[in-house]
């Protein structure tokens, strides 16, 4: 895996289907080849439950939640309005809220591709009809901008968001497209950027949205409807970031990434959301336009964010008041804000990067981050979200009301609906595709870059068919069987990925004809012809494991986490008697215990005698609490108010 070709059409499979293949990403020239949803799709266990809450839940909340409290209706009335501008008349939410609509959208088409259902498809018509009746004669779309009471177009770059909202309309175009979902919607796209190419293009204004999005957005529209200026255009607002274009703010110029050149930084910085989108919109760019110093630029990037502005789970952002990355290797727990959306943007960025590299790591971290920040989000119902997940929750809080809007930050309980609710819709369009970031293709065989369940069925370029199955009740078990369900006429290469928290000496292949082979590196490779009924076991180990930080996070010196194979887990009060995570030490020589959910460990609450000084006082004492049982966090808050904490202090208290 260390050439990058290009591919055609022709590389498709044929299925004897005449819709369009592809899912949210489909780079012309990549070391890997994505797979699509007709490629690969989910049977049973733990990812096709959370698909099936997606499908069945989430997207009627969102869509519920829109209709109810009238952003959707904003669409509607901007329609009727558009035979009389001058009739004024009331937005409901924030400036930006089109663009929940739009992510709804591309959920939807992500989900009728995936299995198309006649209800589903019924009520996505209807609604990309509202929106396409919104639409402008030039081929602007936007409700909160434009109109005579309204204010005027791109007036406020900095915060209104409209490039932003644009943008999710044209991925949700992008997914109508590869779906065959709704060829309106499609034309509503080109025809918007038709618009944005005469505003913003070669010969129009020399400006850039406050909140990237757009550049991801148009790089992938000029992928999927073939248009080389949609590429040209994502290239220009990538590179015209970085120069001041932007107002000054209280936050600095990188709050909006606008303080340095995207090819001269050496690290994501500012609004966490924002630096994630632009990294990948111009990753994007780079692929298409050959850029190797831009590819090397985000890489770079990518490399020193990684090292020292990303939590334990693989969330980022540490500041609440900007939303934004701290400095290097400033984490603090009870202060993460590690936002959703931010990653679910990681995981957009890293996907991008394994298919342009191919390099396993990338793998590592999408799977950190989506077991452990993007499943956090949904409460189990499917009808609560975290804004932010911190890792730390020092009061017990109250239970958000059902029928509320709630503000963003909450961190106590999920909430059905927030004031800005970018995550539950985010997380509707990114479970609905979700299996696509599972497993790749090249010339020479199949990449397993995610386990679960779930069947395999592509054909390589030369027309080699490949069919197979995936069974596994990862992430608790680490036992992962693949079966060939199809001879195969010539020899190819099956790679298992190996976790990076996996121990090399612990993780073995068991081969068909009964080898047994130890793991040596990030991946197994498999060579051989296979045929039908041919089993390759790969045995994980998943038993709980102590996690310390690097001594330069000093947030959490002297403080351990607990991980069961891919999961990081916490500590939840409602396993402790006394109701507080906050004064609890952990006895380190004791190894934590594996369980079936998560683990147990030897826990003792700190006691300091009274003293109105808590400095250089009496020593403390510790009161022994027992084994006392850790969750998976992406698990925690399920079970009614409760503090949690993912670092346990140590109980050498002299220490």
């Amino acid at each position: 895996m260390t050439t990058t070709s290009p591919r055609t059409s022709a590389s498709r499979p044929d299925f004897g289907d005449s819709r369009p293949f592809a899912g949210p990403v489909d780079p012309s020239r990549s070391v890997l080849t994505p797979l699509d949803a007709t490629e690969i799709r989910f049977t049973d266990g733990f990812w096709a439950e959370k698909q099936a809450l997606n499908a069945d839940v989430v997207l009627r909340h969102c869509e519920d939640w829109m209709e109810r409290i009238g952003w959707t209706a904003n669409f509607d009335r901007a329609a009727a309005g558009l035979g009389d501008p001058g009739t004024p008349w009331e937005h409901s939410g924030i400036e930006f809220v089109d663009s929940e609509v739009y992510k709804l959208l591309e959920g939807m088409a992500w989900e009728l591709g995936r299995e198309h259902d006649p209800a589903l498809q019924a009520r996505y018509d209807s609604l990309v009809d509202r929106v396409a009746a919104a639409q402008e004669a030039d081929g602007y779309l936007h409700t909160s901008f434009g109109r005579a009471w309204q204010r005027p177009r791109w007036s406020d770059l900095e915060w209104g968001h409209e490039l932003y909202s644009m943008g999710h309309l044209l991925q949700a175009v992008v997914a109508a497209e590869r779906t065959a979902s709704s060829p309106r919607l499609v034309e509503v796209g080109r025809r918007l950027a038709e618009h944005l190419w005469t505003v913003f293009g070669p010969e129009g204004r020399v400006a850039i949205c406050g909140h990237p999005e757009i550049e991801v957005a148009l790089a992938e529209l000029g992928r999927a409807v073939d248009e080389p200026r949609w590429i040209e255009l994502a290239r220009l607002f990538v590179d015209r970031r970085g120069h001041g274009l932007l107002g000054q703010i209280e936050y600095g110029s990188e709050y909006f990434q606008d303080d340095v050149p995207v090819r001269d930084a050496d690290v994501l910085r500012g609004h966490a959301v924002r630096a994630l989108y632009l990294a990948a919109g111009a990753l994007d760019v780079a692929v298409e336009t050959r850029d190797d110093e831009l590819a090397a630029a985000v890489r770079r990037q990518w490399e020193a964010t990684v090292a020292h502005r990303t939590y334990v789970t693989g969330g980022m952002g540490s500041h609440h008041q900007d939303e934004a990355f701290g400095a290097d290797d400033e984490l603090p727990p009870d202060r993460a804000y590690s936002e959703t959306c931010a990653g679910i943007a990681s995981t957009m960025f890293s996907w991008r990067l394994l298919l342009a590299e191919g390099d396993p790591r990338y793998a590592d971290l999408i799977e950190r981050t989506l077991l452990n920040v993007v499943l956090a989000s949904p409460r189990e119902d499917g009808r609560a979200f975290f804004y932010t997940n911190t890792l730390h929750q020092r009061t017990l809080g109250t239970e958000p009301d059902e029928d509320e809007l709630n503000a963003r930050a909450l961190s106590s309980l999920r909430a059905p609906w927030f004031e800005v609710s970018c995550c539950p819709t985010n997380m509707a369009r990114t479970l609905a595709s979700v299996e696509q970031y599972f497993a790749t293709r090249t010339c020479d065989g199949v990449q397993l870059h995610q386990y679960g369940s779930y069947e395999v069925d592509t054909v390589l370029d030369d027309g080699t068919p490949l069919a197979l199955s995936v069974a596994s009740g990862y992430p608790l078990d680490g036992r992962v069987e693949v079966t060939w369900r199809g001879d195969v006429d010539r020899e190819v290469e099956l790679t298992l990925r190996v976790p990076s928290w996996a121990d090399d000496s612990a993780v073995t292949v068991v081969l068909p004809d009964g080898e047994v082979r130890q793991a040596g590196g990030s991946t197994i490779v498999v060579r051989r012809r296979f045929s039908a009924g041919d089993v390759v076991v790969l045995e994980l180990p998943t038993t709980a494991e102590w996690v310390r930080a690097a001594p330069t996070i000093d947030a959490v010196r002297g403080q351990v986490a607990v991980q069961r194979g891919p999961l990081v887990l916490a500590l939840e009060s409602v396993d402790l008697p006394s109701g507080s995570v906050n004064d609890v030490l952990v006895d380190t020589t004791v190894d934590p215990v594996t369980t079936s959910t998560g683990a147990r460990v030897e826990l003792s609450r700190s006691h300091t005698p009274a003293s109105g000084w808590p400095y250089g006082g009496a020593a403390a004492t510790a009161l022994s609490l027992g084994s006392v049982p850790l969750v998976p966090y992406a698990a925690w808050g399920n079970r009614g108010p409760s503090t949690m904490r993912v670092w346990l202090p140590t109980d050498d208290l002299e220490a």
